[in-house]
């Protein structure tokens, strides 16, 4: 390592190399000991402006005016579009009458402006445009692998169906050999008839014979002819062999049934408008109180969402999802159509029934007892969901490969906002496949309840984090805060499930906490839904029931 330069060492002159520096020239930006000062500024002391070397770059270096060219411009002429003036030109003809700025006060503005860019750049938008770069870079090495899986899915898709086809292949062989057995049978039937008439007929051939032969009368007198029933040939049996009757191969029907290929897409964000604020008021009760229990025999429990007029649907992990009144009554049943259980579920505000199916990566909606596909997700798969007040869909998503996850949000089926980073670049949310319920709260922000991290997570209409909320410290509730289900309330209140100390948090639009409901025997709370009244609908898991509390 150059001594010179050593880490240890103090800035040296660049003039002698050795002496400690003492000063800096501001106009040739050098580093000069005292007796090298002389040496630098010998051509001339108006070139240079030496300044103690702590208050380096301190000396503002003027531009030369153009017009004479011995002075320096320390003006700006602000009507001839700030151009650099001397002294000497605020007198000459040109610029009479014209405003002049100080070339140190703009200096200072723009240096005050520059620095803030600086800063902004290099502490938020670089690091916005590295992380913008460094997810298409992973999107693009992840490129390979994603068409690899889906090649991969068109591969096992065709094995499929060519079983299929040797499938139906073998059973026609199958047909066509019963189909043989039964020709066989019908020739071999008409045969035996025919040579037992053949044997009647030698027969009846060599007792004529004894007859022509014979002398004996009555024999001869006796003898009854068969000549015209054995001239009445039997009918001739002719059975034709079967023919395939192959159909033409329609290349576009064979992919049509055998899939499709969804196109490239892309979608924009659109700001909602501003909430109304809700004028109405409900004060918390002293003590929550349970109203009614309905018995579901769901096994485990997961899902409620209230229909209206005191009827919620009802889902656990089966293919049933049932439809209840709030005395208990069955009054509807629908099975998922690819017979596993549904995820979660939602009403829209026609009243339809949504449902997410991950077996299958859709949301499915049920109209008048019809169920068709709403959204069918690639690459990622779908957790849960809720219907917001504008009747758009909020469902939670994690990748295919559970790194990530993200908030998505559809009009119909068509992708309006992505919310998934902070504004560090942050995810928003745990990666993993773990329950991550969702809500819309009156004031449209979205409300997250993350099993995974064990926190509530709220972000506003643009998808900007507001708060995190990690439960409440209480001696009577030290487990792990594990949320589960999550809702909100027509004053903007937030209740969520804590699973494992069996009872619901509520807190205010802003992340305050409110209150427990832990008085109303609650045994591992999972989906939740409050109606038109503000009273609150439980899952119990493992019972099967669902609880109504006024609280």
């Amino acid at each position: 390592m150059d001594p010179r330069s050593s880490a240890h060492d103090l800035h040296r002159c660049e003039l002698c190399e050795t002496a400690i520096v003492q000063s800096y020239c501001d106009v040739c930006h050098v580093n000069l000991c005292k007796p090298c000062i002389g040496e630098h500024i010998s051509d001339g002391y108006q070139k240079h402006a030496i300044v103690p070397f702590l208050e380096r770059r301190s000396t503002l270096i003027y531009p030369k005016c153009r017009t004479h060219e011995h002075n320096k411009c320390k003006l700006l002429c602000k009507n001839c579009a700030n151009s650099f003036i001397c002294s000497s030109c605020t007198a000459s003809e040109q610029h009479i009458g014209h405003t002049f700025v100080e070339v140190s006060h703009a200096y200072k503005t723009q240096k005050e402006i520059v620095m803030k860019d600086t800063e902004e750049l290099e502490n938020s938008i670089s690091p916005m445009y590295e992380k913008i770069a460094s997810d298409l870079e992973n999107q693009l090495d992840n490129l390979d692998g994603g068409y690899e899986k889906i090649t991969k899915t068109i591969s096992k898709q065709g094995k499929q169906w060519h079983r299929e086809i040797d499938i139906v292949i073998n059973r026609m062989k199958t047909e066509i050999s019963e189909i043989k057995v039964k020709h066989r049978d019908i020739l071999q039937k008409h045969l035996d008839e025919i040579k037992l008439i053949q044997t009647l007929t030698k027969e009846t051939f060599l007792t004529l014979r004894e007859l022509e032969k014979s002398t004996e009368v009555s024999p001869v007198i006796e003898y009854s002819s068969k000549i015209i029933e054995y001239r009445q040939l039997p009918p001739k049996v002719q059975v034709k062999l079967p023919t395939l009757i192959p159909k033409p191969i329609d290349r576009n029907k064979l992919n049509t049934l055998v899939g499709e290929i969804t196109p490239l897409s892309t979608a924009t964000e659109e700001v909602s408008p501003l909430n109304q604020p809700n004028t109405s008021v409900r004060e918390l009760l002293d003590e929550p109180e349970l109203v009614a229990t309905v018995q579901t025999a769901h096994t485990r429990l997961r899902n409620v969402t209230f229909l209206g007029k005191d009827t919620i649907w009802t889902s656990g992990e089966s293919n049933d999802i049932k439809c209840f009144n709030i005395n208990g009554s069955l009054l509807q049943n629908i099975k998922t159509n690819s017979g596993e259980w549904p995820i979660d579920l939602a009403v829209d505000s026609n009243g339809n029934l949504m449902y997410l199916d991950v077996s299958t990566n859709t949301v499915n909606k049920v109209n008048n007892g019809q169920t068709e596909e709403l959204i069918r997700f690639q690459g990622w798969r779908p957790k849960q969901l809720c219907v917001t007040s504008n009747d758009d869909l909020l469902v939670t998503l994690y990748s295919d490969d559970r790194s990530q996850s993200k908030v998505v949000r559809y009009s119909g089926s068509t992708e309006k906002q992505t919310i998934q980073f902070d504004d560090k670049g942050k995810s928003l949310y745990s990666g993993n496949s773990n329950t991550k319920h969702i809500a819309e709260n009156r004031n449209h922000d979205i409300c997250v309840a993350d099993w995974a991290v064990g926190a509530v997570v709220v972000v506003n209409q643009d998808g900007e984090l507001r708060w995190r909320y990690n439960g409440h410290p209480s001696v009577a509730k030290n487990k792990v805060f594990k949320p589960w289900g999550i809702t909100t309330d027509s004053q903007s209140r937030i209740l969520t499930a804590e699973y494992y100390s069996h009872c619901i948090h509520i807190l205010d639009q802003n992340g305050q906490f409110l209150r427990y409901i832990d008085n109303c025997d609650l045994e591992y709370p999972t989906g939740l839904c409050v109606d038109n009244n503000d009273n609150l609908f439980v899952c119990e898991l493992y019972k099967g029931i669902v609880k109504e509390i006024k609280y």
